[in-house]
């Protein structure tokens, strides 16, 4: 008995950290993914391309699974469901990531970063639009996530607009193959760039406010998945068409632009679209984004061990910043989740304590019982779910 309840705790315990596993998991993911398309678009690669392929890629990988392993959960396809994962397919694959191309060409790599950093406080000011955040600034979770959100952004603007000097944590990192940002030329148009690079942060916001949304009527994960980039990959298509009129530029050997489209295309939207919406499902679109700061950390350090880039001591300073915010972000929501469990376990509790014992009488009706024990397997269920 006592070993069931070490394993019962166990268990208790991992599926609390699950979500935050999965999250930082995927920092990971994303960091890789900059790496090592940036090597590709600096070789000439479309990013219009690169956008349909990604996707083309992901649906091919995970319709198999999609089709075996949601039969009994995949629900039946409404017009209300497809429109919505039509938007899903245009606000991320399509608009989101083609968008964030174009703004740096425009403006610059340094603001591009700083501006995709907004991503949490604009997906926190979206949700509580929607209703699917709380805000009481006088009780301390809702107090923590705010503070936190606006702690994680000011980290992030300091790790970009910040250099500072140079530290030398690793010894192999070596100065003379660092290549320091310059500063934008005249002839940039910021204000297109600034305004292309604001849509990308509106639409990928967008994207997991409308994804918590679908997730509650297509509860069917892979599926979901699948289908996003099924239809980014044709709306992507007819975009990369009217854009892309270069036939060679659709060309693809087994070289950067390949390893590109694959790796992207199964780690950054296959995975990353599942493991997203199953988190965006439990814990909200605002506990989903406040961990993408964390990949401008983890590309700095990738970019040091595998590139041999120098890491100066803004980029330091931006991340403990960085840290100290997801932090406060992370213990307001776990607070509230538990704060909200307890409650809904102490009214069931409550419930079961006022119920009245059932007695079977011979001369009781037959649809008065059929009716006393419908409502009481009805209460039953909603007290263990």
């Amino acid at each position: 008995m006592s070993e069931q309840n070490v394993w019962g705790m166990i268990s208790t315990s991992f599926n609390k950290i699950k979500p935050y596993v999965a999250m930082i998991s995927l920092q990971f993911g994303y960091a890789g993914m900059f790496i090592i398309t940036l090597v590709s678009l600096k070789r000439g690669f479309s990013h219009w391309v690169l956008a349909v392929y990604r996707h083309a890629i992901a649906t091919l990988v995970f319709a198999p699974f999609a089709y075996f392993l949601d039969k009994t959960t995949r629900p039946k396809m409404t017009k209300s469901i497809f429109l919505k994962i039509m938007v899903l397919a245009f606000l991320e694959p399509v608009l989101d990531q083609n968008l964030y191309y174009v703004g740096v060409q425009y403006a610059s790599a340094t603001f591009a970063a700083a501006a995709t950093n907004v991503l949490p406080a604009v997906t926190f000011i979206m949700a509580v639009i929607f209703k699917m955040e709380r805000v009481n600034l006088k009780r301390i979770p809702s107090l923590a996530k705010v503070i936190g959100t606006l702690i994680t952004v000011c980290g992030a603007m300091v790790m970009t607009l910040y250099t500072g000097p140079i530290i030398d944590i690793f010894w192999y990192s070596h100065g003379s193959n660092h290549h320091k940002a310059g500063s934008a030329s005249a002839n940039q148009h910021w204000a297109t760039g600034t305004i292309m690079l604001l849509s990308c942060i509106v639409g990928w916001s967008g994207f997991f406010i409308l994804q918590n949304n679908t997730m509650k009527d297509y509860p069917a994960g892979l599926s979901l998945t699948t289908l996003i980039c099924l239809m980014g990959t044709l709306e992507g298509g007819v975009v990369a068409v009217i854009m892309e009129r270069q036939k060679r530029a659709w060309v693809v050997g087994f070289d950067s632009r390949l390893l590109a489209a694959a790796y992207s295309g199964i780690v950054c939207s296959g995975i990353a679209y599942y493991l997203q919406g199953v988190v965006n499902k439990v814990r909200g679109p605002v506990f989903v984004t406040a961990f993408s700061p964390l990949t401008m950390i983890i590309t700095a350090v990738l970019g040091a061990i595998v590139l041999s880039e120098q890491i100066h001591l803004g980029s330091l300073i931006g991340a403990v910043i960085i840290i100290v915010g997801l932090y406060s972000v992370i213990w307001g929501k776990s607070k509230e989740n538990s704060e909200s469990e307890s409650k809904e376990s102490l009214t069931c509790e409550d419930e079961k304590a006022h119920e009245l014992p059932v007695v079977a009488h011979k001369k009781t009706p037959n649809n008065f019982h059929d009716k006393n024990s419908s409502q009481l397997e009805h209460h039953e269920k909603a007290c263990t779910v």
